[in-house]
């Protein structure tokens, strides 16, 4: 099963979540915003989908931050 991907990214100094193609947000930090991402990460597994959460760094690279049945939710501080 393929797992619903959140992805946070900076978007003209603001911090948005892309998924299917959409954008969401904006949220004021960072942080804000991967916590709304992981929520909604958690939800979609919770719903059988397999959330992940993803962060865009430099040069396009993808992080890996949080995935539904590995990482606990919430997560540690």
């Amino acid at each position: 099963m393929a797992r619903e991907q959140y992805v946070v990214v900076s978007h003209n100094g603001e911090w948005k979540i892309t998924y299917s193609g959409k954008h969401y947000g904006p949220y004021m930090t960072q942080g804000d915003a991967m916590s709304a991402a992981v929520k909604a990460a958690h939800e979609a597994g919770v719903n059988g989908h397999n959330g992940q959460v993803l962060v865009r760094g430099v040069i396009n690279q993808f992080i890996t931050e949080w995935t539904y049945g590995h990482d606990p939710y919430p997560p540690k501080g």
